[in-house]
């Protein structure tokens, strides 16, 4: 079976999963996905997926097995990806590592406090320092002098009382900390949508699978009658030929149909981290249940208030605002305090307390212009971000809007395709009653056989759109994981 293309578009428009064939069936158009700028990559879902380094939400690190033949459902199946696929693995280490980062910027502001205790034996030649000394009767002037010691133990503090670079920046880690947890939230939403789309479209390729299979019976039940036909005498023998013919057509595309659907079973586990091997069934059927409406400026405003890629993008606004404000910082004084206090003598028992307390004002005068270029680089930073946000919001505009008009096309090619199976199976039992009685020949049964199982391909295809377009519609909206439950509930 065939593959055409199915797009999510993350962070730009970049086609990233292919659908199968039926999926376009009946002029079916498959819903496309949402972007992401904050992690600034792509969701391959499809079986023809690239590897996982370049794609981490088509890879996972890989569960225990489990013995036997595991049971999954849809909701399962997302439970697992959302705990073992690597995009959102990685989105969570994300978040430890801007945290770092956050730390070492607050690092600046706290007060560093240290003890470097030692203990010095030196000797020292003075002829290596200039000195020389006239010889004098009956006076010996050294020029060694030691061996001798002595010893300073103290602790230090550092603290910076002022600097506004450094409260800015830490601002802006502060920023990107909260930035990575949005993205993480974001990651949990895109690996919904991935899964939800490998899952989908296995149910798919079952239903293919029982659809195939029912078409071979039927060609295999009209052959057999040809064959009786022309055994009596009745019909040529082209028309038992013809019928063969279909017979085995039918048998093609259900190996065909068994094959797609194990490779999507190997998709799918890699997706949601199933141990290699591991042998499992999809439990759920193709599911149908009526969406209940929801207009499009009510979607745009929860999605505005909800995707979590849209509250990085203004995380990262805010970080690049205050990075900006760190680089004009750099012109403004900063003020330090150091002090250390300790004891020092030559031995411990002449030892005696010592001290030092500093403060210094640093005030930069000319910098050769660093701190120019730095404000350059923050302000095309920050407009980049600005950008970026805009761009984001557009494209959440025409995720949910796109989402919606999938929505509704999709139902109604649902409830075009129920009928049009009963009309197709009504049209071969017709035809089957008029070869018979001999009033047609093949031609005209092979024809009704082609509709009955074209009728169900295009009844697949809508099913699984309409499905799909819910999933995609609850991401567009910035709520993947509430909205599988609740649009998809006993499933």
């Amino acid at each position: 079976m065939k593959r055409s293309s199915v797009l999510f578009l993350i962070a730009a428009a970049i086609p990233l999963c292919a659908a199968p064939s039926w999926a376009q069936a009946g002029s079916a158009s498959t819903p496309a996905g949402a972007s992401n700028t904050a992690s600034e990559s792509t969701v391959m879902v499809a079986p023809q997926a690239t590897s996982s380094q370049s794609n981490p939400y088509s890879g996972s690190v890989p569960s225990q097995p489990v013995p036997g033949v595991l049971e999954l459902s849809l909701h399962d199946a997302i439970e697992r990806g959302l705990r073992q696929n690597l995009g959102a693995l990685l989105a969570s280490s994300d978040i430890q590592s801007a945290s770092g980062q956050r730390w070492q910027q607050l690092s600046a502001l706290l007060p560093h406090v240290s003890a470097s205790p030692y203990v010095d034996v030196s000797q020292v030649n003075l002829k290596e320092f200039g000195f020389s000394f006239p010889a004098l009767p009956g006076v010996s002037v050294p020029t060694i002098v030691g061996p001798f010691s002595y010893f300073d133990a103290r602790a230090s503090l550092t603290q910076s009382l002022f600097n506004w670079k450094s409260i800015e920046s830490e601002h802006a880690a502060t920023q990107r900390l909260q930035a990575s947890r949005h993205t993480y939230k974001d990651a949990r939403d895109l690996v919904v949508l991935a899964v939800g789309y490998n899952y989908l479209l296995g149910i798919a390729d079952q239903a293919s699978i029982q659809s195939a299979q029912a078409q071979v019976n039927t060609a295999q039940a009209l052959y057999q009658q040809a064959e009786d036909q022309v055994k009596a005498g009745t019909s040529p023998a082209i028309d038992a030929l013809r019928n063969h013919v279909e017979l085995q057509t039918r048998e093609q595309q259900l190996i065909q149909a068994k094959n797609d659907f194990a490779i999507q079973k190997l998709t799918l586990a890699r997706v949601i981290g199933l141990a290699p091997g591991q042998q499992f069934e999809l439990t759920d059927q193709s599911p149908y249940q009526p969406f209940a409406e929801i207009s499009a400026d009510e979607a745009l405003k929860r999605a505005y208030a909800s995707r979590s890629d849209y509250q990085a993008a203004l995380a990262n606004v805010r970080a690049a605002e205050y990075m900006l404000s760190a680089a004009k910082a750099e012109r403004y004084p900063s003020l330090n305090f150091n002090a250390d206090y300790g004891v020092a003598g030559q031995h411990l028992s002449s030892s005696h307390g010592v001290m030092d307390v500093r403060a210094t004002l640093n005030v930069p005068i000319f910098t050769g212009g660093a701190i120019h270029g730095d404000v350059l680089q923050a302000e095309a930073q920050l407009d980049q971000s600005r950008e970026r946000l805009q761009n984001l919001r557009a494209q959440i505009d025409q995720d949910v809007r796109t989402a919606l008009l999938n929505l509704q096309s999709s139902s109604d090619e649902v409830n075009v395709a129920k009928s049009n199976i009963d009309l197709a199976q009504q049209t071969l039992a017709q035809s089957r009653d008029r070869f018979a009685a001999g009033v047609t020949n093949s031609v005209e049964v092979v024809q009704a056989e082609e509709q009955v199982a074209g009728a169900n391909q295009q009844y697949i295809a809508s099913l699984y759109n309409f499905n799909y377009a819910k999933i995609a519609l609850a991401r567009a909206m910035g709520a993947a994981e509430l909205g599988v439950k609740e649009y998809f509930k006993g499933h």
